[in-house]
């Protein structure tokens, strides 16, 4: 069985560039719907809402030098935590824009936050709340992160610190009344 693989595994990527301004928010990731994640009713499927997400983030790994090399070394980005909220429908062919923003991070943890728009309309069709946390994958546990990629996070982290949270960040699931 085939397993899923992002659109940027084995080529080439937007690299790190330590002179090059830090786009607030970033945007590395487009795409149009594949008629593979359309479901029943005629729509972006609710599992291929994360699945694009994920491309993103995986586009954002990318930028930041986490790719097959690394990962080939022991280290990887594990996702601890996942909020999503879906705003709008969006239809197959119909093409869609992410952007991203690092909210914070430490030593072990990334702190993200995706937004999904119509590329054409510009409308908001969803969110993503990610935590992410770096592992050491021979050793099955949590480690630092490398000096270098912490401080391409602080340099992403400065340039994003000014915009604002979203409402959304940090919100509670429940049925309100």
């Amino acid at each position: 069985m085939d397993r899923v693989v992002t659109p940027y595994e084995g080529s080439g990527y937007r690299p790190w560039d330590d002179a090059a301004p830090v786009p607030a928010p970033l945007r590395l990731h487009e795409t149009t719907v594949d008629p593979r994640w359309v479901d029943y009713n005629g729509h972006l499927s609710e599992s291929c809402y994360l699945l694009v997400f994920g491309d993103s983030a995986d586009a954002f790994f990318r930028y930041l030098g986490i790719d097959e090399r690394y990962r080939a070394s022991g280290r990887s980005l594990y996702t601890a935590d996942t909020h999503l909220h879906h705003d709008r429908e969006v239809a197959e062919g119909e093409p869609i824009a992410l952007s991203l923003r690092l909210l914070d991070h430490d030593a072990k943890r990334l702190h993200l936050f995706h937004e999904m728009h119509h590329a054409g309309s510009g409308l908001l069709l969803a969110t993503a709340e990610q935590l992410l946390v770096h592992v050491d994958t021979e050793r099955g546990r949590s480690c630092e992160l490398p000096v270098e990629l912490r401080d391409r996070l602080s340099a992403i982290h400065r340039a994003h610190q000014d915009l604002p949270v979203p409402g959304r960040v940090g919100r509670p699931m429940g049925i309100r009344r």
